[in-house]
């Protein structure tokens, strides 16, 4: 029961993300948003979840996971019923944060209540396949389902599919889940969770305003120097807190740290490509949400495939290798999506789609589980929450930086191609300001008029030199985690020369310190 809670809570907190990506062209229609608007919708719900999934993690530590576990339902669900009746774009963001509060509090606690209920870590290797399925399941059916609903009423209906999933979870772990705790947990972090959550907020801010306008700006400067500043002070609190939200003692373990960094720089590429897709499949391929959500199902359709079978083959086969390998097949797709333009046909992109999806599930269920079983058992809520908080922290600077590249290049590429396509004068001056001012969304402020056909192709040749620099900017990224994990997770040799998997002792330390601070290697 425990392990299909965990897995379910998963679902809650991932089935928004595809929805809301597949849907972004209708919603940009709707409220008549620029790129830079429409990228916070997506970073609305995953900046609060990367703030605030460490707290979550030590809150269940120490009060309960059952709690806060029924809480991130609770949360999920008023933000879904915010989004649901949002009229504009501010109450838009409103109840997409309040999901990522709802998200933050499920991702870690799922972990947590999964390594309490499965002790063996080869056993809870098998069932955290299960969880990454849920994971990649909700990002499937997620966007079909807001799909068809496009197709029949209104983009907000979306948001109202979450509701009745999170409260039946919600009605079910009340009566059945069994509550449960860290062994000998601390207290609440405060000076660590402020300061984290203005590093991560300040950074994210900083790039995204940074690459609709300039980095030069005062706004930018000082949102980067506060988050510069910032985590600086967070590292400083996690030293010489005698309870730390994230022990720092944690990164001396190779698993964790590998893990860790392939997540967020995986995610940073992959997220921030998605959102650059869904834009690519409905201004330049002119799709309908619908169709943009059957291409996108086949790659998570192919992830979900795969991530079942590295569950149930991770006691077999090298973590190192399945993430390594993975990491290079989604490096391949990307290259290979270099070439796709306006007329690429389906047949065409979906063998690359396919290719990138079958990375994704290859590195998805080893690299959390190896994150979770590389550290000291009672510190597993600590590293689910930590690996989650760095690969959402990834998740959110990927909309931002690949969005502000696509934009810039898209911009400053337009009065070439519209001069190309044999638009100019008072014309392409207006339609060359509007993008300025508002990113390639505001073209449709700018009457066409019998240049319709011309300045349509101009305007998706433009967005497709964005996207070749966000593609290739993506590959590096993914190439860069492939490189780490092959590099970090390499087997430790002991004295008498036979490999050894690192793994971390239960070991803390005296009541001075109250943390983790040696880590041992001992046999898988």
């Amino acid at each position: 029961m425990t392990v299909l809670m965990a897995c379910l809570g998963v679902f809650v907190a991932y089935l928004p993300v595809t929805s809301v990506s597949v849907s972004l062209t209708a919603i940009q229609s709707a409220l008549s948003t620029s790129t830079l608007q429409l990228s916070w919708v997506s970073d609305a719900f995953v900046l609060p979840m990367a703030a605030f999934i460490l707290t979550a993690g030590v809150f269940g530590d120490v009060h309960g996971r059952k709690k806060v576990y029924l809480a991130g339902l609770l949360l999920s669900a008023a933000g879904a019923a915010t989004s649901l009746t949002a009229h504009s774009i501010g109450q838009l963001w409103a109840g997409q944060a309040l999901s990522g509060i709802g998200a933050a509090a499920l991702l870690p606690t799922t972990l947590a209540l999964i390594s309490h209920a499965v002790p063996d870590h080869r056993e809870r290797g098998k069932f955290i396949g299960f969880w990454a399925m849920c994971l990649l399941g909700a990002l499937a059916i997620g966007g079909v389902v807001a799909g068809t609903i496009l197709g029949h009423v209104g983009w907000r209906w979306i948001f109202l599919v979450p509701i009745p999933v999170a409260l039946l979870a919600f009605g079910f772990s009340l009566r059945l889940l069994p509550e449960s705790r860290a062994p000998r947990a601390g207290r609440l972090d405060w000076p660590g969770q402020i300061t984290a959550a203005l590093a991560i907020t300040a950074l994210v801010y900083g790039i995204i305003q940074g690459g609709a306008g300039s980095f030069g700006e005062v706004q930018v400067v000082l949102a980067l120097a506060i988050a510069v500043v910032s985590g600086v002070a967070f590292v400083l609190a996690e030293r010489r807190s005698s309870h730390p939200m994230l022990d720092l003692a944690l990164f001396r373990s190779p698993g964790f740290t590998a893990t860790t960094l392939v997540a967020m720089v995986m995610f940073l590429g992959m997220i921030g490509f998605f959102f650059v897709l869904s834009l690519y499949f409905g201004m330049v391929q002119r799709l309908d949400t619908l169709g943009i959500a059957w291409r996108m199902l086949l790659i998570t359709g192919a992830a979900l495939l795969v991530s079942g079978v590295a569950g149930r083959v991770m006691h077999k086969v090298s973590p190192r290798l399945m993430i390594t390998t993975g990491l290079l097949m989604v490096t391949a797709a990307l290259l290979t999506l270099l070439g796709a333009d306006a007329g690429t046909s389906f047949a065409s992109l979906s063998w690359r789609l396919i290719l990138l999806g079958l990375g994704m599930g290859l590195v998805t269920t080893p690299m959390t589980a190896v994150a979770v079983a590389s550290v000291p058992h009672p510190l597993a809520g600590m590293a689910a929450a930590g690996n989650n908080a760095f690969r959402q922290v990834g998740g959110a600077l990927g909309p931002a930086v690949l969005g502000a590249l696509l934009t810039s290049r898209a911009v400053s590429s337009l009065p070439g191609r519209l001069s190309d396509a044999g638009v100019d004068g008072p014309l392409a001056d207006r339609l060359a300001d509007a993008t300025r001012e508002g990113g390639l969304g505001a073209i449709g402020s700018v009457p066409f008029g019998a240049q319709a056909g011309r300045i349509q192709q101009a305007v998706g040749e433009a967005f497709l030199e964005g996207m070749r620099l966000c593609l290739t900017v993506s590959a590096g990224l993914t190439f860069l985690a492939a490189v780490l994990a092959f590099v970090l997770l390499r087997p430790r040799r002991t004295a008498t020369g036979t490999e050894k998997v690192v793994r971390t002792s239960t070991a803390q330390t005296a009541q001075t310190s109250g943390r983790a601070k040696s880590l041992v290697e001992e046999g898988a």
